[in-house]
C-alpha cells in the first residue's frame, strides 16, 4: 500500500489514489468508505479525498454510502494494451483458434514474476479460476508465465522472481529449486511452449506458446485452457497443440507487419512551432 516509495521524486498522493482504484476487485466491487480505507491502508479522511477526487474524474461512482468503480477505468490500462496494436490483430485469430478447439484462450504479459492476462476469448465452462483482462496470476504457475520467463536473461529471470507477486494467490512452493527451474524453462525455450498441468488450480490444464514482435522478441504469451476431468494432456498436446503454435505464428507474423507500416505521428503544434518563418 501507500508508503513504498523511497526515491526524492516519489509522490505519496499519487500512490495513495492508485491504492484506492486497486482495493476494488472481483470480489469487491462495491465498498463503503470505510471499506476502502481499510483495504487501502489509508485513514478514513484521506480516503474519503481520494474517492471524491476519483468520483470527480469520472472514476469512481457513488451510490448511497457504497462506491463503485466505473468503467473509465479501463482507460488506464487498455491505453497500454492499444498502444501495441495487439488485441485487434490477435482477436480474429483468437476466435478462430477458440472456434476449432472449443477452448477458451487467453493472452498475457510479464509484470514482475506475475502475468497479466491482457487479451481472452472464452466458452462458458467451469473452471476453478475466474479470468479476466486484468486478472493477475503467480508467472510460474501458469504455462505463460513459463514461456515469458524462459525468453529472458539470467538477470532478467532474478530480478523479475525477487518481486514477490501481487496476485493474491498463495505464494507457497511457488519458487521452484533453482536447478530445476533452470532446466523446465531451457527445455520451454528450446521446444517453445509450455505446460502447466493443474499447477495453478486443481482441474486446470493448459498449454502455451510465444507471441513475438517484429524483432522477434517475445512479448506475450498465448494459451488454450481445458478442464482437467475433460481433456487429456495427450490430446491437449496432440490436438490443440499444433493449432495453437499456428495461431501465435499467425500472430506475430501480422504484428510485425504491423510494427513496420509507413506511419507517422506530428504534433501540429510542433511541427509550426519549428516550421522556417
Amino acid at each position: 500500500m501507500a508508503g513504498r516509495g523511497a526515491g526524492p521524486d516519489f509522490v505519496e498522493s499519487l500512490a495513495r489514489g492508485l491504492d484506492v482504484l486497486a482495493a476494488f476487485d472481483t470480489d469487491h466491487r462495491s465498498m463503503s468508505l470505510t471499506e476502502v480505507a481499510t483495504a487501502a491502508g489509508l485513514a478514513r479522511p484521506t480516503a474519503r479525498r481520494l474517492l471524491l477526487t476519483l468520483e470527480e474524474l469520472g472514476f469512481v461512482r457513488s451510490s448511497g454510502s457504497a462506491f463503485h468503480l466505473t468503467p473509465k477505468v479501463l482507460t488506464l490500462g487498455m491505453a497500454y494494451v492499444g498502444a501495441l496494436g495487439l488485441w485487434d490483430i490477435a482477436r480474429p485469430h483468437m476466435e478462430s483458434l477458440v472456434a476449432r478447439t472449443g477452448e477458451s484462450s487467453s493472452m498475457a504479459q510479464l509484470d514482475g514474476s506475475d502475468i497479466v492476462y491482457v487479451a481472452r476469448v472464452s466458452v462458458p465452462k467451469i473452471i476453478a479460476l475466474r479470468v479476466e483482462i486484468g486478472t493477475r496470476f503467480p508467472a510460474l504457475r501458469t504455462s505463460q508465465g513459463k514461456v515469458l520467463l524462459a525468453a529472458l536473461s539470467p538477470a532478467e529471470l532474478a530480478a523479475a522472481l525477487a518481486l514477490p507477486s501481487r496476485s493474491g494467490l498463495p505464494e507457497e512452493n511457488d519458487r521452484s529449486a533453482p536447478e530445476r527451474l533452470h532446466e523446465e524453462l531451457t527445455e520451454v525455450r528450446a521446444r517453445g511452449w509450455a505446460l502447466a498441468d493443474e499447477e495453478l488450480a486443481p482441474g486446470v490444464r493448459s498449454v502455451a506458446v510465444p507471441v513475438r514482435d517484429g524483432t522477434g522478441t517475445v512479448r506475450a504469451a498465448m494459451n488454450v485452457t481445458v478442464h482437467a476431468a475433460e481433456t487429456s494432456t495427450e490430446k491437449l498436446l496432440r490436438e490443440h497443440l499444433p493449432l495453437l503454435l499456428r495461431t501465435a505464428g499467425d500472430v506475430s507474423a501480422e504484428w510485425a507487419l504491423w510494427q513496420s507500416r509507413p506511419h507517422r505521428e506530428l504534433d501540429p503544434r510542433t511541427e509550426t512551432a519549428s516550421a522556417p518563418g
